[in-house]
């Protein structure tokens, strides 16, 4: 929420990254920005919010996020409680790691300064152990 145009940068690879810090560990962060990201990026710089408080997004609390998520889930049929919180594991499991995202790189995504920690997200991917084994069993 806090995020503004002096965030973003060109990153090593010449795209735009996202250069921040963690809000919790105030540890140096840099995020490749996807370009669905960056539609959304442009999609709200304009907004009055926006303008006004000089950030990338227009800023909302938590509890209305959590809102918004709810009102999202009712609209598409999902029977789950659906926070910030979940979308972060969903984030993490669903949309990284079981598209092949190395874990090391999930965990410096989430923040985690121990792996151990990223790797409680892991566990429930049973579908990427298989995908995992059954490509290692076709080299041999």
């Amino acid at each position: 929420m806090r995020l503004t145009s002096d965030n973003v940068c060109l990153g090593i690879d010449k795209k735009q990254w996202i250069y921040s810090e963690r809000e919790k560990t105030s540890i140096p962060v840099k995020i490749p920005i996807l370009s669905k990201a960056l539609n959304i990026i442009e999609k709200y710089q304009t907004h009055p919010n926006s303008i006004n408080k000089k950030t990338l997004f227009p800023t909302i609390s938590n509890q209305k996020l959590n809102s918004y998520l709810k009102e999202i889930a009712d609209v598409c049929g999902i029977n789950k409680n659906l926070t910030f919180h979940i979308e972060r594991h969903t984030f993490a499991t669903t949309v990284t790691l079981n598209n092949g995202v190395p874990i090391e790189t999930v965990s410096k995504l989430l923040g985690h300064s121990k792996i151990t920690t990223t790797q409680i997200y892991a566990k429930v991917i049973e579908r990427k152990v298989s995908e995992d084994m059954q490509r290692l069993e076709r080299r041999f």
